[in-house]
């Protein structure tokens, strides 16, 4: 059976398991007659051998979560072309969307923070690094953090300016039925969309309301669509995050 001991100034304290769990088993150190500290070291060990199991179950899933990458066989299929990547923007700071908001004045507006627009930048590059080819323009909602994401991952020239990002946004407050059915099938007609042979279509807007559209999306997370054409519907085929775009071996 396999034990720890310790050596203390008073007292020696072994941890050996048992059927629960572990059993602490301290006793006074030769030539000693003081027994005050005993049960306070019994804590003591407890809580290290408690904090060392912690930390060997709680490293290795955080390792494996930084190293995900992106699913080898949806990179090939988006290398082929013919799919709608639906990105969130990127990280945004504490500020937020004023009741004056203007798209052409970004201070009544929630702006990408710092940490957002070198996001922003890194996933373009990945996109690219990935040789995943790329239909331009982008299509990017007209708030400040869109476009600015857009332009930062692909360039200031490649972006276009698409309403259908600002009926997304409006999802996350009160709409009617209608016109949250209309906003809806607004989208499905977007994702039906097939882009031109060889290229895949991005949009950059919004996450959705959970359970609503596409759902809860994460900063700069990408829902990918295989779209059937006019009338005919899309597949959702995966979803990527920051992370895996990022991890992706090149």
């Amino acid at each position: 059976m396999i034990s720890l001991s310790f050596l203390m100034q008073t007292s020696i304290c072994c941890v050996y398991p048992s059927d629960y769990f572990f059993t602490f088993n301290c006793t006074l150190s030769p030539g000693t007659g003081n027994t005050e500290g005993v049960e306070w070291m019994k804590r003591y060990w407890l809580m290290f051998v408690i904090g060392m199991l912690l930390q060997a179950v709680i490293l290795p899933t955080t390792s494996m979560a930084e190293t995900r990458s992106v699913n080898a066989e949806l990179l090939d299929q988006l290398k082929q072309g013919g799919y709608v990547l639906y990105m969130r923007h990127g990280e945004t700071g504490e500020d937020i969307d004023q009741p004056n908001l203007r798209f052409d004045d970004c201070s009544t507006q929630r702006n990408l923070s710092e940490a957002g627009r070198q996001s922003a930048v890194r996933l373009g590059a990945a996109v690219r690094d990935l040789r995943i080819p790329i239909r331009l323009p982008i299509l990017a909602s007209p708030f400040c953090r869109t476009q600015e994401t857009a332009q930062l991952a692909f360039g200031r020239d490649s972006v276009r300016t698409d309403m259908l990002g600002y009926r997304i946004y409006r999802l996350s407050s009160s709409v009617t039925p209608a016109e949250m059915q209309a906003t809806l099938t607004a989208l499905t007609a977007a994702l039906e969309q097939i882009p031109p042979a060889g290229l895949n279509t991005v949009l950059v807007a919004h996450s959705f309301p959970k359970g609503l559209g596409l759902g809860e999306i994460p900063p700069l997370g990408t829902v990918v669509a295989k779209p059937g054409g006019a009338g005919k519907g899309y597949q959702i085929v995966g979803r990527i995050s920051l992370e895996e775009w990022l991890s992706r071996d090149k």
